[in-house]
Order: structure tokens, then C-alpha cells, then sequence
């Protein structure tokens, strides 16, 4: 809980039992004096009094009207994408060799001697593994590592962040590094540096966790999104999934799935592709995370300029059989979610020796699809041509997801505009202050 947001909610309004009802909430959290929790509610308001009404270009924070939960943010769907093309814009243009306009997972510089990359990129835990520490930590340091392998990059160093609320238990910690550092010793990448913290320091109570876990590689070529040609063909590698599996499972009490997303093969198939010397025939490589194969179509048909064109019937064999029936099961689109497959791009005439190599690791791979002129994807399902738009938010795949659900809503063009001015604000504030640093 957010004591200091209640607390600053309770002032705008001018709610005269603002001190009461912070301490019941405060005491239906933490376990303390009732005279301890209202010295806390005490000072939290005092605080959130201080930085009430603030002034100034620094200060002062851009405000769209817009939450998070109604634009779809992180949800992996059209507002979630609407909003990093804004980030993007944010940053502006960067001198970077792959920069977050590429919309890949990963960012790139040449290196000192600029003849090679240094790659590097950030994975957030999933949210709902926040009581499943162990199983956090795995499944996002292999997200951190599959996003710098998808750059046709061999990661070297992974580094973690880790917050815990003021009333979780230590022993989250090191459940947590322990989960990191099972992947980071499979694949012999070691963890290298990183921050523990509590999340918002005195003012966030209860046991939730949150954090994040950022790789670096190295390169001499990249397999970006933006490389991607009409004429190559598509090729996808088995998948089982990894956190959104793991949490649909979880909260669907279909615990024994979670065992099927154990695995490193994702990692494995990467690691043969670079050894074989196949990756500077690929021009581009991607996992299939951010809204399944249907948002990673739509922003690789955006950064490209390309269509690209899938047959379900090659994918379908693809998806763990377990998973792919729990999917089913629970009505989860399998082409919405993330399946922390390998997306490989490639012309044609290498797609056999790709599929050997990575069989050869016990990996099942094959052709999906294909890249074609025009823009978008379409999918051909039983002989049927249809459309591959990602909804407005990844397929829902939790209790709580089905109730909020997947559509845009009827206001989605009218938020957009207010997201356009926020960041349009936001970029100008940047070139404020940057004025006032160099006129120092």
C-alpha cells in the first residue's frame, strides 16, 4: 500500500478524517501499535503536505489524465506499444546503432574501437510473481539474456535490482538471486553488480516485490528488427513460455505447469546459431514475448516497412503441449501471449542449415511464415486468411485480466491525444532544463 499517495489523495479531496483512515489502513497492513501507525499516517500527511503544490520546469510533473491501467501500459497490447513509441520520441534520436526507435528489445552502441557492439537491455520481474521469488528471478534473468542473444549478441554480464516493501521478508532476497543466478550458472553468464532496495522506503507498506535484471553482450554483427527483407522466410523454435505462462498457471490452479517453463532452450538455440557462425546470415531475431507472435508482427512490420505472413498450422506443433492445452483450456489466445519462443528471419536459402543447427541442441524448430511487400500481418488459419492485429491489450490469461479484458475502449483516440501532449510537454521540459544546465 501506498501511504503516501493515500495520504496526498485524502489532502486534494480535504477529507477531514484523513489522519483516522490512514491509521486503520496503515494497521490492517502492518503489524504495530495503534499509537506507532498514527505517528506514521501523522508524518506521511506532513510529508505529502510539503510536496503538494510544487513549482518550477524540475518540479513540476507532466500530467496526461491518462492512468496506466487505462491506456493499457505494460499490458503488451496497442496502448502499451502507443506508449513506447512515445518514449521514444521522448528520448529523441540518439547516436546509438539501435536505439529505442527500433522497438527492439534490446539497445546497441559501437564499441571504442568501432569495429563491433556492446548490447545492452532491462527486464522487469513480472508482476505477479511478486510471492514467487525463485521463479521471478529465473524467468527474468532469462528474459534479460534472450533479449541480448535476439541482438545475434553472446551476453556477458547480467546485473539485478530488487525492491521489497517495508513489511516483506528478507529471505525474498536471496529466494530471489537464487532464481538469477540458476540461470546465470547454467549458462556460465555471471551476475555481476546490482541494488537492493525497499520499494518507496517508509511510505509503501505490505510485502510486494518488484525489480529488474539488465544483461550486456558483445557483437560484431546485430540481428535487429529493422533488417528484416521481403523474400526472407520466418522461423520459430519450440516455446513453453516463462512468467505470463507461469502466472496463468499459477493463479488458475494448474500448478504443475509452471515445471514445463523450467528450461533454458531458448539460450541453447541462441548459443548454437552464434557458434555456427549462422548469425551473420540472419537478418533479424527476436523473442516471442511483448503480446505473443501478434504484437512482435506488428512491431516488426512497423520498424521494417514489410508485411509478414504466418500459417498457423506450422506454429500450433510448436507450443509445449501442456501449455498449449492449459491455453486452450482457459480460452487464452496462444498467438497473444508470450511463449518466449525464438523468431529467426532469415533468407531462404538458410533456413535448412538453421533448422539442423538448432535441432542438433534438442531444439525443435521450423518455418512459420514469410515476409512479404505491403504492411501489417494477416495469418492463414485452415486455409482462411485472416487479420493479425494485436488487441488492445496480450491475451488475457488471469482471473483479474478477463474481468478488465482485451478491448479498446470507446475513448482510446481521445486518450491518445492526451498522451501525444504529455510527452510533446515532457520533450519540451527536457530542452528546458537542458538550456539552463549549459547557460550555468
Amino acid at each position: 500500500m501506498d501511504i503516501e499517495g493515500y495520504a496526498r489523495k485524502g489532502l486534494r479531496n480535504n477529507d477531514p478524517g484523513l489522519e483516522d483512515k490512514l491509521t486503520e489502513r496503515i494497521l490492517e497492513i502492518k503489524n504495530t501499535s495503534k499509537k506507532h501507525a498514527r505517528n506514521l499516517a501523522k508524518a506521511a500527511i506532513v510529508e505529502a503536505k510539503a510536496t503538494l503544490n510544487v513549482e518550477g520546469d524540475v518540479l513540476t510533473s507532466t500530467v496526461s489524465g491518462v492512468t496506466m491501467g487505462e491506456f493499457g501500459v505494460g499490458s503488451r497490447g496497442l496502448g502499451d506499444f502507443y506508449a513506447h513509441e512515445k518514449i521514444a520520441e521522448v528520448i529523441g534520436k540518439t547516436s546509438a546503432a539501435v536505439d529505442t526507435s527500433h522497438l527492439d528489445d534490446s539497445g546497441a552502441v559501437l564499441n571504442e574501437k568501432g569495429d563491433g557492439y556492446i548490447i545492452v537491455t532491462i527486464d522487469g520481474i513480472h508482476s505477479r510473481l511478486s510471492d514467487f521469488p525463485f521463479l521471478a528471478g529465473f524467468h527474468v534473468a532469462r528474459a534479460s539474456l534472450r533479449d541480448v542473444y535476439a541482438m545475434g549478441s553472446r551476453p556477458v554480464a547480467l546485473l539485478s535490482d530488487i525492491h521489497v516493501a517495508d513489511d516483506g521478508d528478507v529471505a525474498k532476497i536471496f529466494d530471489h538471486i537464487a532464481g538469477i543466478t540458476t540461470v546465470s550458472e547454467l549458462t556460465g553468464i555471471p551476475l555481476v553488480t546490482g541494488s537492493t532496495l525497499r520499494i518507496g522506503g517508509d511510505m509503501d507498506i505490505g510485502e510486494r516485490m518488484t525489480g529488474g535484471v539488465g544483461a550486456v553482450g558483445t557483437s560484431t554483427e546485430l540481428t535487429s528488427r529493422v533488417q528484416t527483407q521481403v523474400g526472407d522466410v520466418i522461423l520459430m523454435s519450440e516455446g513453453a513460455g516463462g512468467g505470463t505462462v507461469s502466472t496463468a498457471a499459477l493463479y488458475y490452479e494448474m500448478h504443475d505447469v509452471v515445471e514445463e517453463t523450467i528450461n533454458i532452450k531458448f539460450l541453447d538455440a541462441c548459443e548454437a546459431l552464434i557458434a555456427s557462425g549462422l548469425t551473420k546470415h540472419v537478418h533479424a531475431m527476436t523473442d516471442v514475448t511483448n503480446g505473443g507472435i501478434r504484437g512482435d508482427a506488428k512491431e516488426i512490420s512497423r520498424t521494417a516497412g514489410v508485411k509478414l505472413v504466418f500459417d498457423e498450422s506450422k506454429m500450433r506443433p510448436l507450443v509445449n503441449p501442456k501449455v498449449l492445452a492449459m491455453l486452450e483450456k482457459l480460452e487464452i489466445d496462444y498467438l497473444g501471449v508470450s511463449l518466449d519462443a525464438l523468431l529467426v528471419i532469415a533468407p531462404p536459402e538458410y533456413a535448412e542449415q538453421i533448422i539442423q543447427v538448432v535441432k542438433d541442441v534438442g531444439v525443435d524448430i521450423d518455418i512459420i511464415g514469410e515476409i512479404v511487400e505491403g504492411s501489417g500481418a494477416e495469418i492463414v488459419i485452415d486455409g482462411k486468411v485472416c487479420d493479425f492485429t494485436p488487441r488492445f491489450r496480450e491475451s488475457a490469461y488471469t482471473p483479474i485480466k478477463k474481468m478488465i479484458g482485451e478491448e479498446e475502449p470507446r475513448d482510446f483516440e481521445e486518450m491518445k491525444e492526451a498522451i501525444d501532449k504529455a510527452a510533446k510537454e515532457a520533450s519540451e521540459k527536457k530542452k528546458k532544463v537542458m538550456e539552463m544546465i549549459r547557460g550555468k
